[in-house]
């Protein structure tokens, strides 16, 4: 039934979609032709309309095999928002490129290349909003219980109860669980309302009486030597399965699969900068980056040299030990803020709210960030990037890594001057349990637009933060 459903809202979306491209197109030439050329430039040559009409007829059935080619015709009960609209701009986007390359091949110059640039402006728009306020009508029907999509559920384990937690919470994604079979789990014992109906051995008896859109093999981890019947089984009933495998307390995030000439391989982590190309393109921002950075504040850097040379003894710079990329050591820079102290007072621990050790100009320096600014000298010599986690320093990580799960994850990219943590507000005094779930978040998750994201953020939050002191 559920197929049958996807199969008429596919083509329902097609639809919609031809109407959106060609609203917005002949919207986009009265708007730049009859409206803005003949008011601003009329004596400019227009074309016959029959010409605009012959683009449409082309234009119409090309989006509609763009969008397929871009994924926006598959189900998308549980995906984001952000994914299908970035899929809308990708596939305008080659669009807008294709138009402009068959206008420059059958050389038609007085075709409007300003209304083009108006049609993608406005389809994208008109696009999003229609895949919005659709999404929102099938979220609305699916609360009321209309369009679910009925699974049975093999094998009781912490994968299981994690996947009812999430449809149970979000029941705009239209997902009923009729029951659970488990050989270990007594029959009749319930989670959230979802009961053990039976043993594994009934799998068969109960695909054959029973009408399943998907089944979910939720196997613990102790049960896994039965995979391959139960692939078996529930491929001859020729119903949709997926595999939710038990391995969050060990894979807790976004694993990813490499075939090794034919044989599939499970990446435990998806670490973007273990590319070489993604590597070379975020160290070639950091070198840019820091460059500009150290002409931009070298005024106030040597502002902060003369404050902190005239009003307390010492060296200007501070150097302290901290692990970078891959467990090394390396020297982290800063403008000294703190009184001289013998070493082993000024490792000793984090500094505290009103520290008797910081002078009245590193106050200064430290609330404002300024003090990191020296980092940028770091970032030059490769030992930090303008973006990534904090680089914490030896005894510290010693520490860590054996009272909190997955920390020295951070080690696989470089240490960054700032970073996600840090724009979320956790530096200074925080939780180091929150800092590392943000710091994962980034590493997993790093693109170029993510780091100019907290480039941006760190000019509003991340300069200036209560805990800094």
């Amino acid at each position: 039934m559920i197929r049958d459903n996807q199969k008429y809202f596919n083509r329902l979306l097609v639809l919609l979609d031809a109407l959106v491209v060609a609203a917005t197109y002949w919207l986009s030439w009265f708007f730049w032709i009859n409206v803005y050329v003949k008011e601003n430039s009329p004596e400019a040559g227009i074309l016959p309309i029959e010409i605009y009409l012959a683009a449409f007829i082309a234009i119409v059935p090309g989006y509609l095999i763009l969008y397929n080619a871009f994924d926006m015709y598959s189900s998308k009960r549980t995906s984001r928002t952000a994914y299908e609209i970035f899929n809308i701009i990708k596939a305008n986007t080659v669009g807008l490129l294709a138009v402009m390359v068959v206008l420059f091949a059958i050389n038609i110059p007085d075709f409007s290349r300003g209304m083009v640039g108006i049609f993608y402006g406005f389809n994208i728009i008109a696009e999003a909003f229609m895949r919005k306020g659709v999404r929102h009508v099938l979220r609305f029907v699916r609360r009321k219980g209309y369009n679910l999509k009925h699974m049975l559920l093999v094998g009781y384990s912490r994968a299981a109860e994690e996947y009812i937690n999430k449809i149970t919470s979000n029941q705009e994604w239209g997902y009923e669980v009729y029951g659970i079979l488990d050989d270990r789990v007594p029959v009749g014992a319930v989670y959230k309302g979802v009961k053990v109906i039976g043993g594994i051995e009934m799998l068969s008896e109960v695909l054959e009486e029973g009408t399943f859109d998907e089944i979910g093999i939720t196997l613990s981890l102790s049960d896994y030597d039965l995979l391959e019947s139960i692939v078996n089984i529930c491929e001859k009933s020729g119903v949709h399965t997926k595999f939710i495998p038990d391995y969050n307390s060990v894979i807790p995030s976004r694993p990813y699969l490499e075939d090794l000439d034919g044989l599939a391989v499970v990446n435990i982590r998806h670490v973007p900068l273990t590319h070489l190309l993604n590597r070379a393109i975020k160290r070639l921002m950091d070198i840019v980056g820091a460059s500009v950075a150290i002409i931009l504040f070298s005024p106030i850097m040597l502002l902060a040299a003369l404050g902190v040379k005239l009003t307390s003894k010492g060296p200007l710079i501070f150097k302290q030990e901290r692990v970078g990329l891959h467990n090394r050591p390396f020297q982290m820079y800063k403008f000294r803020s703190m009184e001289l102290q013998p070493e082993e007072d000024e490792k000793k621990g984090w500094t505290k709210k009103n520290d008797p050790r910081v002078t009245r100009v590193g106050k200064i320096l430290r609330r404002t960030s300024v003090d990191e600014l020296p980092q940028l000298f770091n970032v030059l010599k490769g030992d930090m990037s303008l973006i990534g986690p904090r680089p914490e320093r030896p005894l510290f990580v010693e520490k860590f890594k054996e009272e909190i799960p997955r920390y020295m994850i951070k080690h696989q990219v470089r240490p960054g001057i700032t970073g996600w943590a840090q724009v979320n507000g956790y530096r200074g005094d925080t939780s180091i349990r929150k800092r590392v779930e943000y710091d994962l978040y980034y590493i997993e998750n790093w693109s170029i637009a993510f780091d100019l994201k907290i480039l941006f953020l760190t000019f509003f939050k991340g300069f200036v933060n209560k805990n800094a002191y």
